[in-house]
């Protein structure tokens, strides 16, 4: 009897749409990031990308529960001294809605290779128009 070792030609994707809007930001993220990592398919292996594409559309609609709208704050530093910027969550949203959830993904995923590898296949888009409308089988008629 012989095992059976899912290689990276064997890996099947499909594309999802998900709208975003209404939805609740962590929650939200962990549903797209259980399909990135592929965690749900039968063929999961921790050691490959088994996930598949996402495709957000609505990002800047999404809910957060408390004060987290006004409380939450970014943090980067620049490396330079006094290169500290601290944003809130309000500001981000309403400047760049992308990043919110692209954040949010990317600190549920593996923070390796693999990781940087899912974080590829998603796409996030802050209204309805994206560009990937063949891929998920809604075609022009």
């Amino acid at each position: 009897m012989s095992t059976n070792v899912l290689s990276a030609k064997d890996i099947q994707r499909k594309w999802h749409l998900i709208d975003a809007s209404g939805k609740i930001l962590g929650r939200l993220a962990t549903e797209i990031s259980t399909i990135l990592m592929g965690k749900k398919k039968a063929q999961y292996v921790p050691y490959l990308d088994t996930g598949d594409f996402v495709v957000v559309i609505n990002a800047g609609k999404v809910k957060l529960t408390g004060k987290k709208m006004l409380q939450k704050n970014y943090v980067r530093h620049s490396g330079y001294p006094g290169g500290l910027k601290v944003e809130s969550l309000e500001k981000v949203l309403s400047r760049r809605p992308e990043f919110v959830l692209e954040h949010a993904i990317s600190g549920m995923l593996p923070k390796n290779r693999l990781g940087r590898q899912m974080i590829k296949k998603l796409k996030v888009f802050a209204g309805e128009n994206h560009p990937y409308k063949k891929q998920l089988g809604v075609g022009e008629i």
